[in-house]
C-alpha cells in the first residue's frame, strides 16, 4: 500500500486486510498489512486482547458507565455524571449529540495574551449545590463548543512513534501544494488526542475531562502501572522507548508524558476520588476499544476512493500510518491545519492557534454524526463543504463533482466502518421491543397497531433532532431520550441532564423572566445562553421517569379535585389542591403539575427541551408554532407526534418486585401509619377502570423548607410541588425536585412543610420499622 502524502496510488483496504494472514510474506508491489486484531464492530473489545484484558476492559466499561453522585466526589462543578455519557453514539466508546456539547472559554486581552477560563478551559454547567448552576465566567471573550469525539481505536493511535506522524509535517508547505500541517505538542511529546492534538497520551485524556467536566479527581498511574497496561498490537516493553523524562526503563509509549501530578478539589470527599486501580481500568478499556472494522469495498465505494484521492483528500486525511506491527488505517495524519477563518473558533491549546485543529480520523465516521468540532455539521456533505483554509481547495474541487460523483464520495467515507452500527438515536436499528414485566415495555394488551404505532414512537422518542431540521434555538436536550433514559428509554435521567429554573425572587417574591423560567444550557449560535437582567435565584429540576403515566393520564380530572381539600377542612394538617390551569384543565404532570396531559407534556418538552416547533393540534395550546429561526415550521410534523405520545401512553408502569414480603408488609403499614399515604394515595381507579398503583394524589403541596425560595409555575406557589409517583421508586435516583437526595431516606428528610409531621413519624420509628418501610418503598 503506497502512504506517501498526496499519492493517488493506493492499494484497496480490502487487498491490505488480506494481506494480515500474511504478515511478512509480502503482497505484492509496496503493499503492507494491517496492524492485525485491531478491528472489530464499533464498542467491542480488539480481537488479540488476552482473557486477562477482556476482564480489565469489561471492569473498565463498567466504571465508564458507573454514574457518579455527590458522596463519591462528582462536582462541585461537573457537566456530565459518568464517563461515556458524553461517548454513547452509536455505541458506549463513541461520540454523542448535541446534548453533550460543552463550551471552552478564554480571555484573550488586547496584547494578545491568552488564559484559559472556567475549569482548565472547560465551562461548566452544573453545580451539586441546591442552587444547581455554575455563575457565570468572568472575563470571558472567547467562547467555543465542543462536541464529544469518538475512542474507537484510540490504542492504536498511541502507538504510533512521534517521528511517524512528524515525517508527514510540512509546516512551511515546502512541497508546495498549499497544505503546511504541524504537530502539537504535549510536554515535549507530539500530541495526537483531542480536537487540536493537544494531548499526547491516553492516561492524559481520561484524568482531564474526569476532572474538568465530572469534578473526579484522581493521581497519575505509576510507571509499574503504567507497563501493566495492554499494548494493542503487540508492543513489548522492550519495544517502547522511554517517553516520560525519567529515569524508569521500559515505560510505554501510549502512555507517554501522562500528567504526573494529582488534582485536588475542594468538597468533602477524600481525594483521590477515583482509585488508581480504577483509574487503571479505565484507561485500559479505552486502550482496548477496537478500531472500526470497514466494509468490503463496493463499485460505488471504490469509485468514490478515487475520487476521495484525486480531490486531494487524502493529502491530510492520510489513510494509514505505519504502527510498530503494520498500518494503523484511520485516515488522519493526526497533525495540525489550518481550516480557515469560517472554522476557526479562537481557542488556543499549546501550539494550535485559534483556526488550526488536528485531522479528524475517519474510521468509522458515517456512524458519529454530528460532524466538525462544533457538531455544525449534521450530514458528511455538510462537513466537506464546511472545509475552508488549507482545505478549501477540495472542498471546491468536492463541490464541482456531479451529485452522482458526490454520493460515491459519501459512500466511500461510509465503507470505513461503522455504517452496520449507524442510528438516528441509541438505538440500534431493528431493536426489539423490551419484554413485558421490564421497565421499558409497552402495556399488555396492546393490540397489533397499537404496537406498530408504540415502535414507531419509540423510534421518534429516541431520534437526535440535528440543527438540519431546526434544532433550538436553544434546547437542553436534542432528542426525548437524551433526558429520560435511566434505566431504559422513557425513564429518569442522571443529574447533568437537569432542567435549571430561574427567575427574581425578592423577600419570597418571585419574578419569572420575560421568556419564562427555563434557563436553556446550549444555544445553536455557540454561547451560553444568559440569565436575563435580575435573575438571582436558580433552581435545578430533576427529569422525571415516564412509566406507566399513560394510566395517569386517564385518571379522571373529578377524582383529582375529589382529593383535594385547599382549606384543610378536615383539619389533618394536608391542605392538597389541584392545579387548575387558566383554561380550566387540572394539571398532573411535572414537578408542579403545571401540564395537564401526555399530549401536551410531549409538546411542551419538545418545544421548551428541544427548541422543535410544531403543528397546530385541535386543543392543544402547548408549544411554540414557530421560532423565527431558518426552518421552515412546523419542524416535526403531526404523524411523528401522535406516535411520539402513543408511545409514552403504551409505556407499562413498573412492576413491583417482591423480595420479603412480611418485611414489606409491615413497611406498608408504617408507611400508611405515619401518614404518607395522606399525599401518597396508593392507588387511584383511572376512566377505564384500571387500578392505577402509582402512590399519588397529583395534587400541589406546600412541602418545601420556608427557607429554601423557589420558582413559581403557573398558579402554584414557590413552596408548593406536586406528589411524585413513587412506584419504580428504587430505578429513578436521584431524587426530589431538585435532584439533590441521593437516596430514598435523604429524599424523606428533605419534606416539609404539610409533610413534615410524616417526616418526624418516620425519623420516630426503630431503625428496624425504617428498614422495614424503606424496603416497601424499594419494592414499588
Amino acid at each position: 500500500m503506497s502512504i506517501e502524502r498526496g499519492s493517488v496510488r493506493r492499494t484497496t483496504l480490502a487487498c491490505a486486510l488480506a494481506c494480515v494472514a500474511s504478515i511478512g510474506a509480502g503482497c505484492g508491489g509496496d503493499a503492507a498489512p494491517v496492524a492485525p486484531g485491531i478491528f472489530a464492530p464499533l464498542g467491542e473489545v480488539m480481537p488479540r486482547a488476552t482473557e486477562e484484558q477482556r476482564a480489565t476492559f469489561a471492569r473498565g466499561r463498567a466504571l465508564a458507565l458507573r454514574p457518579f453522585a455527590v458522596s463519591d466526589g462528582l462536582g462541585p462543578p461537573f457537566n456530565v455524571s459518568f464517563c461515556l455519557g458524553c461517548h454513547e453514539k452509536p455505541v458506549f466508546g463513541g461520540a454523542a449529540g448535541h446534548y453533550r456539547d460543552f463550551l471552552l472559554v478564554a480571555f484573550r486581552d488586547t496584547d494578545g495574551a491568552y488564559v484559559p477560563r472556567g475549569v482548565n478551559g472547560v465551562q461548566v454547567q452544573f453545580l451539586t449545590s441546591l442552587r444547581g448552576r455554575v455563575a457565570e465566567e468572568p472575563f470571558v471573550n472567547v467562547t467555543a463548543t465542543r462536541n464529544p469525539i469518538p475512542f474507537f481505536g484510540v490504542g492504536a493511535l498511541a502507538e504510533i512513534t512521534d517521528e511517524e506522524i512528524l515525517s508527514r509535517a510540512d509546516p512551511d508547505d515546502r512541497d508546495g501544494d498549499g497544505i503546511s500541517g504541524r504537530a502539537n505538542f504535549d510536554r515535549g511529546f507530539v500530541g495526537r488526542f483531542g480536537r487540536k492534538s493537544q494531548t499526547v497520551s491516553i492516561e492524559g485524556f481520561i484524568r482531564g475531562p474526569l476532572f474538568n467536566h465530572l469534578g473526579i479527581t484522581s493521581v497519575p498511574l505509576t510507571n509499574e502501572a503504567r507497563q501493566r497496561l495492554p499494548l494493542p498490537s503487540g508492543v513489548t516493553t522492550a519495544d517502547a522507548p522511554l517517553r516520560l523524562g525519567s529515569s524508569v526503563a521500559g515505560a510505554q509509549a501510549a502512555q507517554a508524558a501522562a500528567p504526573d501530578e494529582p488534582n485536588f478539589d475542594a468538597d468533602a470527599v477524600p481525594d483521590p476520588e477515583l482509585s488508581p486501580e480504577e483509574l487503571f481500568d479505565i484507561v485500559a478499556f479505552t486502550m482496548l476499544l477496537a478500531a472500526p472494522e470497514p466494509d468490503a469495498p463496493t463499485v460505488a465505494s471504490e469509485r468514490g476512493e478515487r475520487h476521495f484521492h484525486a480531490l486531494a483528500c487524502a493529502t491530510c486525511h492520510t489513510p494509514a500510518l505505519r504502527g510498530p506491527h503494520g498500518l494503523v488505517p484511520a485516515y488522519s495524519d493526526l497533525l495540525l491545519h489550518d481550516m480557515g477563518p469560517e472554522l476557526a473558533d479562537g481557542i488556543q491549546q499549546a501550539l494550535a492557534t485559534g483556526s488550526e485543529f488536528r485531522t479528524q480520523p475517519l474510521w468509522g465516521v458515517v456512524a458519529v454524526a454530528p460532524y466538525l468540532h462544533d457538531g455544525r455539521a449534521s450530514t458528511l456533505d455538510e462537513a466537506i463543504r464546511a472545509h475552508g483554509g488549507e482545505a478549501q481547495a477540495a472542498r471546491e474541487a468536492y463541490e464541482a463533482l456531479s451529485s452522482d460523483e458526490r454520493d460515491d464520495v459519501i459512500a466511500f467515507l461510509s465503507s470505513l466502518g461503522g455504517a452496520r452500527e449507524h442510528t438516528d438515536g441509541l438505538l440500534p436499528a431493528g431493536a426489539p421491543l423490551v419484554a413485558g414485566g421490564q421497565l421499558g415495555a409497552p402495556r399488555p394488551g396492546l393490540g397489533a397497531a397499537e404496537l406498530e404505532q408504540f415502535t414507531r414512537g419509540r423510534a421518534v422518542f429516541d431520534r437526535d433532532m440535528t440543527r438540519a431540521v431546526g434544532l433550538g434555538p436553544r434546547f437542553n436536550g436534542d432528542s426525548c431520550r437524551a433526558c429520560h433514559f435511566q434505566p431504559a428509554i422513557g425513564g429518569a435521567g442522571p443529574l447533568d441532564v437537569d432542567v435549571i429554573r430561574n427567575g427574581q425572587l425578592v423577600m419570597d417574591v418571585f419574578t419569572a423572566p420575560a421568556g419564562g423560567t427555563i434557563l436553556h444550557r446550549h444555544d445553536v449560535s455557540g454561547e451560553r445562553p444568559a440569565p436575563e437582567p435580575g435573575s438571582n435565584f436558580f433552581e435545578p429540576r430533576q427529569t422525571p421517569s415516564l412509566f406507566g403515566l399513560g394510566l395517569v393520564d386517564r385518571i379522571p380530572e373529578a377524582t383529582l379535585q375529589a382529593l383535594a381539600d385547599p382549606d384543610d377542612a378536615d383539619m389533618d394538617g394536608i391542605s392538597g389542591r389541584a392545579h387548575v390551569l387558566p383554561d380550566g384543565r387540572v394539571g398532573r404532570f411535572g414537578w408542579k403539575a403545571q401540564v395537564p396531559s401526555l399530549a401536551e407534556f410531549a409538546r411542551d418538552a419538545l418545544s421548551a427541551e428541544v427548541g422543535i416547533t410544531l403543528p397546530p393540534q385541535a386543543g392543544a395550546t402547548f408549544g411554540a408554532l414557530s421560532d423565527g429561526d431558518a426552518f421552515p415550521d412546523p419542524e416535526i410534523s403531526v404523524d411523528d407526534i401522535e406516535d411520539l405520545v402513543a408511545f409514552m401512553v403504551g409505556l407499562d408502569a413498573p412492576a413491583r418486585g417482591s423480595r420479603d414480603a412480611p418485611t414489606e408488609a409491615l413497611g406498608e403499614s408504617l408507611f400508611g401509619a405515619a401518614g404518607c399515604a395522606a399525599c401518597h394515595v396508593p392507588s387511584l381507579t383511572n376512566a377505564d377502570g384500571v387500578d392505577v398503583r402509582a402512590y399519588s394524589d397529583f395534587l400541589l403541596h406546600d412541602v418545601a423548607s420556608p427557607l429554601s425560595g423557589g420558582i413559581v409555575d403557573g398558579d402554584a406557589t414557590t413552596h408548593e410541588f406536586r406528589t411524585a409517583p413513587l412506584w419504580g421508586l428504587s430505578h429513578s435516583a436521584p431524587y426530589m425536585h431538585h435532584g439533590r437526595a441521593e437516596t430514598v431516606r435523604e429524599a424523606i428528610g428533605a419534606h416539609s412543610g404539610e409533610a413534615e409531621p410524616a417526616r418526624l413519624a418516620f425519623e420516630a420509628l426503630t431503625e428496624g420499622d425504617q428498614a422495614a418501610l424503606l424496603a416497601f418503598l424499594a419494592a414499588l
